[in-house]
């Protein structure tokens, strides 16, 4: 699968580019050329300010929002490395609150490839390395780490000491790198656990429940559960929370959706299990309500593309491109007005893992190429999912642009129902090409 990074800096893109030409050109998980390489670079890894490392299938980087929000609110500088990004690379490198400057970018990365190139670390091995210097060489108080993939064996497993681990919503995806069935899955992410280090979980299906418990059980850590060391239920103001320091009401989460109260939960358990990083009660409401995090039930006001439309319609973009994730997206939806979807997806995705939850609630459906990509034929996915979702006559275009023309052409014509919105859903790299063509790019 590989790793499409773009850069609008000239030697950024170079830097970039070279990367790719040293590594095996798809992701190999494994942990000895990213030892190997940060062995010659120092082992920045060790340097790095107090970690909390964030795995699962669907969530995580919500997770890493809602702690990273969090923690600044309570004061503190933290380095977030994230993957992938959505429009430009820096979105990866968040050092003490603000994306990695293009200069310094560039700097790492050919630093990196120098150390490395007869190593020939994969793309992603490469620019965690990169991140690991970043953070090392600039002071913070804290540093989230995203898991690429995986977990037991994706290079962010190199930290040896995190302060503490989580893992958000589990489902079965990247079938090819960690197994086809929910514990196999479960287990490879239950990897990132360190002795003596807590994990916080959510609760998940039995199969899962115990490849974790047999996970930790092994290395002798402590299971943080949902359910069970802490609780998180729906309020009328937001959501009750309750660990063993006791009871909080919060907001309801920045980041839309029902699902996210658990992943604000996750990260609240997370910061609640250390003590090296205290965080208020004030700070832990002021980040919740205030966590951002782009292409996750994302409401698009204003743009060149949400412009094209009639006023007042609702854009809602997000990158869900497996079934939980859109599951989760179709429940947010629910019982509103009907939805024009615009969608591309890529070829190892089934269109009907991506678009099944949405039958029935469907006036429209577009499909667009992913330029640069492997991914269905748009008329392909017209063909295969229009009448799953009950639409009539869906429409190929060549771009999202085409797309959002159409549709303005089309609500013009036939007019607009109460509460009609527009969904683009598919692909993170959809969702990196609309904020781009809209001009808002994350920042």
């Amino acid at each position: 699968m590989a790793d499409f990074a773009r850069s609008a800096d000239p030697r950024v893109q170079a830097e970039l580019d070279r990367l790719h030409k040293i590594g095996p050109g798809a992701d190999v998980l494994g942990l000895d050329r990213i030892s190997r390489l940060l062995e010659r670079l120092g082992r920045q890894q060790d340097r790095l300010p107090p970690v909390f490392h964030v795995a699962g299938t669907n969530g995580k980087g919500s997770t890493c929002a809602f702690l990273r929000a969090m923690l600044e609110a309570a004061g503190y500088r933290v380095h977030v490395f994230t993957s992938p990004h959505l429009v430009r690379f820096n979105e990866r490198i968040r050092i003490a609150g603000k994306l990695v400057e293009d200069s310094e970018l560039a700097d790492l990365l050919a630093e990196v490839r120098e150390a490395g190139a007869d190593i020939g670390p994969s793309f992603f091995e490469a620019t965690t390395a990169a991140a690991f210097l970043a953070f090392a060489r600039h002071p913070a108080d804290a540093c989230i780490i995203e898991v690429g993939l995986g977990g037991r064996l994706d290079a962010t497993n190199v930290i040896e000491r995190p302060l503490v681990t989580g893992i958000a919503s589990l489902g079965i995806d990247h079938r090819q790198f960690l197994g086809d069935t929910l514990g196999e899955i479960a287990r490879e992410k239950a990897g990132i656990a360190k002795p003596g280090v807590p994990m916080v979980t959510l609760a998940y299906e039995p199969e899962a429940e115990a490849a974790i418990d047999a996970r930790l059980a092994a290395v002798n850590v402590e299971r943080v559960r949902l359910g069970e060391q802490w609780q998180a239920a729906p309020s009328h103001t937001g959501f009750h929370f309750r660990d063993q320091h006791g009871a909080l009401d919060l907001p309801h989460p920045g980041l839309p959706g029902d699902h996210q109260m658990l992943n604000a939960g996750l990260a609240l358990a997370m910061l609640r299990r250390q003590a090296a990083l205290p965080v208020s009660d004030a700070a832990a409401r002021q980040g919740i309500a205030a966590a951002r995090w782009p292409a996750r039930l994302q409401r698009l006001t204003s743009g060149k593309l949400v412009d094209r439309l009639p006023r007042g319609i609702e854009v809602i973009l997000d990158g869900a491109h497996n079934r939980n994730a859109a599951e989760a997206v179709a429940k947010a939806l629910r019982g509103g007005g009907p939805i024009n979807i615009v969608t591309g997806i890529l070829r190892n995705r089934g269109t009907d893992e991506v678009l099944a939850p949405f039958a029935g609630m469907a006036k429209r459906l577009l499909a667009v190429p992913l330029s640069g990509h492997d991914h269905h034929d748009p008329r392909d996915i017209i063909w295969q999912a229009g009448e799953m979702l009950g639409v009539k006559g869906g429409s190929p275009a060549d771009n999202v642009g085409q797309a959002f023309d159409w549709l303005a052409g089309l609500m013009a014509k036939d007019g607009v129902e109460p509460g009609e919105r527009v969904l683009i859903v598919g692909s993170l790299y959809l969702a990196g090409a609309v904020l781009e063509a809209n001009g808002t790019l994350p920042d």
